[in-house]
């Protein structure tokens, strides 16, 4: 028998997938009273609860609470954040302050912008083959798709092209867990990154932020109640976009080619037409290998989700791998692999005012990862036994896969 759920035991972060299991069938709005919080592990009460854009669901506790946050409850009261000096992570903001910032940096990150990378990332791809095939053996989610998306976070924030692996290990360590995943965070985790990113701020604000460089600039000119971003806080608020867009897509990559490598029928049908499959099987590969497990929101109104009362104060998590393998969504095959599955809806993404600003450019840069993979590597094996996971109640993913390919003599 499962022991109740909770996203900090080291049982759920050791595998979650059967407690998911558990509660789309027999409780799929979980109340977890330790956190006066409630678990959404459907598909349809996820979605309905991201569809409500009024800011009834603002995580103003934040995205990604930890233990001692949660345990402290809001009793009924919502404590909203303000736009004084220092502002909080953007994130904890409702409309009209979330999308002020948003579409002032988002620009970049848009399709027709995000398409213009194209070239880029399949040289970066290609490079890191050329230095790693010869070897036979290297790690997927680290050495291949980890220094490419490193890299392309490197190129749109002007940073040398070096910096991608510092990049990615700092984000890669931000989200690892305590040996005791109840313990607070004493200390901002990804604190490095925003200090990167800090430099690059104080760097364009004495150039002078004219719009050549729209990530940054846009932040930059921006006045916010009668007043500029200071350094750090346009730093705090592009943070997201280098964390989200250094870890999820090389641990999707990875896992998602050893799916392929599991079933050889697969393989060869995806092989068949690259340019034409590869998008198609990188949908899947997100919709069942994305690492990310949940996050939050707070109730700032009293509302229902499925019917279920939720007062104001209380937390709401959203179970992205549960909802991603609910039967009633994705027909009853959910849990397995199909590279080809016609994917409607789905919420790997959230849905409505807080979508993923990095939608485009994964969608883009995971298929060319994909693509390049298998155009280049006519055969693999994935070292199963060598797979690595390391704790994190927020990624459970592939932090290393080592695969080894063919060698010419």
């Amino acid at each position: 028998m499962l022991p109740v759920y909770d996203p900090f035991s080291p049982e759920v972060m050791a595998d979650p997938l059967p407690f998911y299991r558990h509660l789309r069938e027999h409780d799929p709005i979980c109340y977890l009273p330790e956190y006066d919080m409630f678990a959404l592990a459907r598909f349809d009460d996820v979605l309905e609860m991201l569809s409500v854009t009024d800011g009834t669901f603002v995580p103003t506790d934040g995205t990604l609470p930890d233990p001692g946050v949660l345990r402290k409850h809001n009793n009924g009261v919502v404590h909203y954040p303000t736009t004084g000096e220092p502002i909080p992570p953007y994130s904890t903001f409702g409309p009209p302050v979330h999308e002020l910032l948003r579409q002032a940096h988002v620009g970049p990150l848009r399709a027709g912008a995000v398409k213009r990378l194209a070239d880029f990332i399949r040289e970066q791809a290609n490079e890191r083959l050329d230095l790693l095939l010869p070897r036979g053996r290297f790690d997927l989610t680290q050495h291949y798709a980890g220094i490419v998306a490193g890299a392309v976070q490197c190129h749109l924030f002007r940073l040398p092209l070096s910096e991608a692996k510092y990049v990615l290990d700092t984000v890669n360590a931000g989200s690892l867990t305590d040996a005791d995943p109840q313990a607070p965070r004493t200390i901002n985790r990804y604190r490095p990154i925003a200090e990167l990113i800090e430099g690059i701020v104080r760097t364009r604000r004495k150039e002078g932020a004219d719009g050549g460089f729209p990530l940054v600039d846009g932040l930059l000119n921006l006045e916010l109640d009668g007043r500029r971003l200071n350094d750090t806080e346009i730093a705090q608020t592009l943070s997201v976009v280098m964390i989200g867009g250094s870890e999820t897509v090389p641990k999707v990559v990875a896992h998602g080619l050893w799916e392929l490598a599991k079933r050889p029928e697969q393989l060869a049908a995806v092989r068949a037409d690259l340019p034409a499959n590869a998008p198609v099987a990188f949908r899947e590969m997100v919709r069942l290998c994305g690492p990310a497990q949940w996050f939050a929101r707070t109730v700032q109104r009293d509302t229902t989700i499925g019917g279920r009362p939720m007062a104001v104060g209380q937390r709401v998590i959203f179970l992205i791998p549960s909802a991603a393998r609910d039967e009633r969504e994705y027909g009853p095959d959910a849990e397995e692999f199909r590279w080809n599955r016609e994917i409607k809806r789905w919420v790997n993404f959230a849905w409505g005012n807080q979508f993923c600003t990095g939608y485009h450019l994964a969608l883009l840069e995971g298929a060319i990862l994909v693509e390049e993979f298998l155009r280049r590597v006519p055969e693999f094996e994935v070292q199963a036994d060598e797979a690595v996971r390391l704790p994190s109640y927020f990624q459970w993913g592939w932090n290393e896969l080592p695969v080894t390919v063919p060698v010419e003599r």
